[in-house]
Order: C-alpha cells, then sequence, then structure tokens
C-alpha cells in the first residue's frame, strides 16, 4: 500500500469521539480551540485484521472470564523472535492492564518503603509519579545532551547507584522522549553498572516496534546473549504499535524463575483484574497480521519528522529538531529563539498548539516541547508553519 492510500483509508476525525487528545483539550490546557500534538495516540485506525477479530468476538456477543490460550503465547513469541531475536517460553509471561501499571506492580513486588528508584530524564513523566506515590526514594541521572542528541552518563549512573544504594532501575527503551534507540553497546555498559552492584532492572519497551532510524531495537533482555536476565523485568505491549491503548493489555516477562515466584507471590495478593479478551484478540491479530499496516505508519512517522527537521533546518537554523531514531514523539528545543519561561505563551497562546512540555518530562528542560508525529501531515505542516510565524513575527 503506498502511503496516500494509507492516508486516506486510515486517517480518522476524532473530535467528538470521547478522545482525550481532542475532547480533552479544554480540560488539559484551558482552552478547546488548539492543533492536539501532544498525548501519545494517534489519529489512524488500527489495521484492519484487528477490527474484525474484534468485530468477531462482538458478533459473539459474551464478554466473559476469558483464559488465554496456548496458540497467543506463540504468536506473541514469533513476532518477539522474528523481530527481536528473543524467542518466549509461555512461562516467562504474565498481564498487566498497562506498562505503567506494571512498573508500579514491579515496584511493590521488589523492593520496599524508602527503597531507591533511579531514572534517567528526562523521561515519561509516569516514572516520577510511580515511584513517588509509592513511597519510594526517587533518583534521578540526567542523561547528556548534545545538540538534539541524548547519550547515557555512566559515570553519574553508576555514582548515583552507589550513593544512594539504589535498588531498582526503571529504564525507557526505546527512550520517550529523547528518541533514542539504545544500542547493544549502550546497554551493556548500563547492564553490567546495575548487575555489578546488584541492581533490579524494569525495562519499559513500549515503544519497541515503533523504530525510524538506523539502529534495530535489542530488548534488554538479549544483550550479551542474555547475559543480564536474572536481573531483567521487561514490560511491552501492542497498545503504541497498533493504537489500542484503552484495550488494557500488556505483557511482564520475567525469565529468571527465581524473579517469577518473587512476582506470583506478590501478584497473589492483588485483587486482579482478568486478561482482556479484547485486548488479547486485538494483540494477537496485529501480531499475526499487522506488519504491512505497521510498515505504512512508520512511513508516514518518519516522512512527518523528515519534514519537520528540513523545514525547521532551512528557516530557523536555530530550533533544534531532536534526534527520533524510534517513538512518534519528537523532542524540540526552542530555546534558541524563545525564553523557555515563555515556552507555554508561545506555543499555546501564539502558536495555539496543545503539546508536552519539556519541564513536564524533567525540569532542566523547560524551553523543549514533545510533538506527537502520529498524524495527519497536514496537522504537522500546520504546527511546523505556526512555529515559524510566531519566531518571525517577535523579530
Amino acid at each position: 500500500m503506498q502511503k496516500q492510500e494509507f492516508l486516506e483509508k486510515y486517517l480518522v476525525e476524532r473530535h467528538g469521539t470521547n478522545s482525550m487528545k481532542w475532547d480533552g483539550l479544554k480540560e488539559k490546557f484551558g482552552e478547546e480551540d488548539l492543533i492536539a500534538m501532544w498525548i501519545a495516540d494517534m489519529e489512524f485506525k488500527t489495521c484492519d485484521k484487528i477490527t474484525e477479530a474484534l468485530a468477531e468476538r462482538v458478533q459473539h456477543g459474551v464478554f466473559g472470564y476469558s483464559c488465554v490460550p496456548d496458540d497467543y503465547y506463540k504468536v506473541f513469541s514469533d513476532w518477539m523472535e522474528s523481530r527481536y531475536h528473543f524467542p518466549l517460553k509461555k512461562e516467562w509471561v504474565r498481564f498487566s492492564t498497562g506498562c505503567v501499571t506494571g512498573i508500579s506492580w514491579m515496584i511493590h513486588a521488589f523492593t520496599k518503603t524508602n527503597d531507591a528508584c533511579m531514572i534517567l530524564t528526562p523521561v515519561y513523566y509516569p516514572f516520577f509519579n510511580v515511584v513517588t506515590n509509592n513511597d519510594r526514594k526517587l533518583v534521578e541521572v540526567e542523561l547528556d545532551y548534545d545538540n538534539g542528541y541524548f547519550t547515557m552518563n555512566y559515570e553519574a549512573i553508576e555514582r548515583a547507584i552507589v550513593e544512594n544504594d539504589v535498588k531498582m532501575f526503571i529504564m525507557c527503551s526505546p527512550h520517550n522522549p529523547a528518541g533514542r534507540v539504545w544500542t547493544e553497546e549502550e546497554l551493556n555498559q548500563v547492564l553490567s553498572i546495575c548487575q555489578k552492584h546488584q541492581v533490579l532492572v524494569v525495562s519499559d519497551e513500549i515503544h519497541q516496534d515503533l523504530v525510524l532510524g538506523e539502529y534495530p531495537f535489542v530488548p534488554a533482555a538479549v544483550v550479551s546473549d542474555g547475559k543480564y536476565r536474572d536481573i531483567m523485568l521487561t514490560l511491552n505491549s501492542a497498545s503504541k504499535t497498533f493504537n489500542l491503548a484503552t484495550l488494557i493489555h500488556s505483557h511482564i516477562i520475567i525469565t529468571n524463575p527465581e524473579l517469577r515466584d518473587v512476582y506470583d507471590r506478590f501478584a497473589s495478593g492483588l485483587n486482579r483484574t482478568e486478561v482482556s479478551i479484547m485486548g488479547m484478540l486485538a494483540t494477537k491479530a496485529g501480531y499475526m497480521e499487522g506488519g504491512e499496516w505497521l510498515d505504512n505508519l512508520l512511513e508516514v512517522i518518519h516522512d512527518n519528522y523528515i519534514y519537520m527537521k528540513e523545514t525547521f533546518a532551512k528557516e530557523l537554523p536555530k530550533l533544534t529538531v531532536c534526534s527520533l531514531e524510534a517513538t512518534y514523539l519528537v523532542l524540540i528545543d526552542l530555546r534558541g529563539y524563545v525564553e523557555p519561561e515563555e515556552t507555554t505563551e508561545f506555543v499555546q497562546g501564539k502558536c495555539r498548539l496543545g503539546v508536552d512540555y519539556g519541564e513536564w518530562f524533567g525540569e532542566k528542560y523547560q524551553g523543549f516541547i514533545r510533538m506527537n508525529l502520529a498524524t495527519d501531515p497536514a496537522y504537522v505542516r500546520k504546527a511546523v508553519e505556526a512555529i515559524i510565524r510566531e519566531v518571525r513575527r517577535m523579530s
């Protein structure tokens, strides 16, 4: 399918559908008349095979307690093996209603009150709350930033671990909003530090399928032929991949049997929900037959990014569009033109955009914004044109 065909078939109007992204603008930003470029979902219908699987179940008409069939595990394993060289065993897999929920469960299962949990900032803002709201000590380590590109500071990471007696590292891979696909070498370095100091690693890999750049995604559990599996707790989901967020279905992968036993004892005390039948069916259908749809989607995201990066480079050379190796969420550094404390007034008041602001991801990132590129190219053009127009008006 060509890009234009994909856009014509799958772009959808979301106003008036109880969309948080569009119908929640007033509650979030105080105004409705904004172009919504914020929360991480898309203006694209999911692939046909997913809607067909859901429609078939709707026609059946029963949504009672459901078990997970063996062929689900096979389809999931096949997806992971064919794309990431990570074949799965059924006994490794558990389920949750979302990756952030999964992080919370890992914190409760494997740490105690006041234990230190480390994150690398800037990072998806629920990572802050899931630590502090669970009465753990939050340890932040800044990624190094150089002209739109983020890297890990291993010395700072190890120092923070030692000084704070860190028990858990909550890693975002690929990283949101830095846009990085950590290379196997980078992962090997940070995981070796964690292994050395007996730090458990929770790797949130929800964006694994949304890779745009030259580096392939490497699951943390396969780094160095699985060298770090004994400290690894992996979380992933098809929700970002196929735009399924509210079907509340995600995976917990624990290869270490001792860690699985600890988790299972913890989970036995939860008032657990059952596996979402609709989430399970959608995920299975996507993994079986959603590859072409995903390829088309990635082409749209990539083209939106290239348009944005090239246009700003030409028209506003002091504005930095950060690297986007993965995810559809691009970080933009406006500080070459806009004073950090004036960012909201500029972006919302003048450009009429609803975006995520840099300080939401880390207090040092005021003056940055995060924009969602999994959307109609027309919205991206309007957003870019608005920023160019308003910068020129200021000067």
